[in-house]
């Protein structure tokens, strides 16, 4: 399949290290806003051509699909033009700003056949996989911790008064859209829609947040989903049953799962070194838009988890101008 990427950050490039192991991925070209970095990336990258034009990338006739990884607030736009122009669109997480643009991107994608999927790895690394069919060893659950709290990189620049993008609410960003995420994902694809949700953030400069606390309710069990970008935390997620307690060592990118039973008995699940697991997403999403399918499992979990992010950001006051009236 002939790809196309949008962004030259970090995450394009591990995402591109991941995609290449993949048989079907080739790189046909890139885009930038900037044609000097796109030249630069897409020299780098072995890429045929690049662009700096988003509807001459729309309307290139030698690609099938584009990753895109431009930051959240530009994702539906984007995505909404390539997929009018029958392109395939894998789009990075957050998928979209808020549940309103996610319904409009993947109604585009029905409308002119082609495929649109979240590039949300957890959802998509075996490990996931490995909990959702052990999960019945530890009984009844009653209660789930997720926890993704990691110092951003950007952080100490924004505190000396630079504009950071991930820490501004023009680009539909903060802690929860950008980490929170993952851990919402995992919620939502193993255990569902909420009946409640309660939420707390802590609020930066600007009115984003930069750390945060999700409570989601249940029937019978609550889960607690925790993140920040301005500290660190390297406990494992936890899933509690009435026959002992699951853990995972990362919620993003698990190296090990594991049961502990009551009676103190361990058993490993899942065990394996550290990888950049984005080929798993890769591969899913060529494998559809070869086949034809509509992966709805996977629309459903995003919808949900943007519904539940629509929330929770509305119980903590931050909006984004992406929003309208939405919230």
């Amino acid at each position: 399949m002939r790809f196309a990427t949008i962004g030259t950050s970090q995450i394009t490039d591990r995402f591109l290290t991941a995609a290449k192991t993949c048989g079907d991925f080739r790189l046909e070209a890139v885009y930038s806003r900037s044609a000097g970095r796109a030249e630069k990336f897409a020299e780098r990258h072995q890429a045929a051509r690049w662009h700096d034009s988003l509807e001459k990338l729309a309307e290139d006739p030698g690609i099938d699909a584009v990753y895109v990884a431009s930051p959240n607030f530009m994702h539906a736009r984007q995505a909404i033009l390539l997929m009018e122009h029958g392109k395939h669109v894998l789009c990075e997480k957050a998928l979209a700003s808020n549940q309103r643009e996610a319904e409009e991107m993947f109604r585009c994608a029905e409308e002119n056949g082609v495929l649109l999927l979240e590039a949300m790895r957890s959802i998509h690394d075996p490990g996931y996989e490995t909990v959702r069919s052990q999960l019945h060893k530890i009984g009844t659950v009653r209660q789930a911790r997720f926890s993704f709290c990691k110092y951003s990189s950007k952080y100490d620049g924004f505190k000396a008064g630079k504009q950071q993008n991930i820490f501004d609410p023009a680009c539909s960003a903060g802690a929860l859209m950008d980490i929170g995420i993952y851990c919402v994902e995992v919620m939502v694809g193993l255990f569902g829609e909420p009946e409640s949700l309660s939420t707390a953030a802590v609020r930066l400069r600007g009115g984003i947040d930069g750390a945060g606390v999700l409570l989601a309710s249940y029937p019978e069990m609550i889960v607690e989903a925790a993140y920040s970008k301005i500290a660190a935390e390297h406990l494992p997620s936890v899933i509690q049953g009435e026959a002992g307690s699951l853990y995972m060592d990362s919620i993003a990118s698990p190296g090990r799962i594991w049961i502990r039973y009551l009676d103190g008995e361990e058993e490993v699940l899942f065990s394996r070194p550290g990888e950049n697991n984005m080929a798993y997403e890769t591969e899913t999403f060529i494998r559809a838009a070869e086949k034809g399918e509509k992966l709805r499992e996977y629309r459903r979990i995003s919808e949900i988890s943007l519904k539940i992010t629509d929330e929770a950001r509305k119980q903590a006051g931050i909006r984004f101008p992406a929003d309208g009236d939405s919230l």
